[in-house]
């Protein structure tokens, strides 16, 4: 499935990050938090990614357009110089969609920008930018299908939307011009009974502050980061019941 990513909104500033990079680009160890977001999905077969941009854009498509696959992999560098051989990848594989979707744009309004490119599909995934979890993805999906709604979000302590939304296709015939995705469309799926939430009771964390920075720093720091379940395979435990949404 396709992947939808909310990367153009202010957000909050991270203090030592300085005012010139965006959010999502903030780093966790040496990548951008939007990595460790990509590469949550990539691990689960999804590489196929559609980037909304907005503030400071240009500092997210610089980032992917240098990227080197040397700096942060094992590499063997043969005949002088002249032969390169990469001994893992990390991106060689995935097909990224930029696309530029409005300084101040709602999150409503920026799926709408990019609908042109995922509505013929039949299901999608979306998500914020800079929230990490060891949540089982293909849990997720198969129950939004069982549950035959139009979305589906994530719900984790204390019970708040977490992201990792799940779409069907007709989730445009829902989202008028100007609104913000969670509220009127979110309401008009309730009351239709197609909004559902499934209950995440393992890892999920989103850096809104400094100090989640840094909790988050500290976390990798120590090796056993829970959202890196490309590392061992595992998705993370104590996964609760889906529930649908209720107003």
């Amino acid at each position: 499935m396709k992947v939808v990513l909310f990367c153009g909104g202010l957000g909050m500033r991270i203090r030592d990050a300085g005012e010139s990079v965006p959010k999502p680009m903030v780093t966790i160890g040496y990548r951008p938090i939007l990595w460790h977001v990509m590469k949550y999905y990539a691990h689960y077969g999804h590489k196929d990614f559609v980037l909304c941009l907005g503030y400071r854009g240009d500092v997210i498509k610089n980032y992917f357009l240098n990227y080197s696959e040397c700096v942060s992999n094992d590499f063997v560098l043969s005949e002088g110089g002249k032969k390169l051989e990469l001994m893992k990848s990390d991106i060689h594989d995935w097909k990224i969609t930029f696309v530029e979707t409005g300084a101040t744009s709602n999150i409503g309004q920026r799926l709408k920008a990019v609908e042109r490119h995922v509505r013929d599909e039949p299901e999608f995934l979306a998500n914020y930018s800079d929230g990490l979890t060891d949540l089982p993805l293909p849990v997720h999906v198969d129950h939004f299908r069982q549950q035959n709604a139009i979305a589906s979000f994530v719900s984790v302590p204390i019970r708040i939307n977490g992201g990792f939304f799940v779409f069907r296709s007709e989730i445009f015939d829902h989202i008028r011009n100007g609104e913000e995705l969670v509220c009127e469309p979110f309401q008009r799926l309730i009351r239709a009974g197609r909004l559902a939430a499934y209950e995440h009771h393992g890892f999920w964390m989103s850096m809104d502050t400094f100090k989640d920075r840094q909790q988050l720093e500290e976390i990798y720091e120590r090796g056993d980061a829970p959202w890196e379940v490309w590392n061992d395979g595992k998705a993370g435990p104590g996964l609760g019941p889906y529930i649908r949404a209720s107003a």
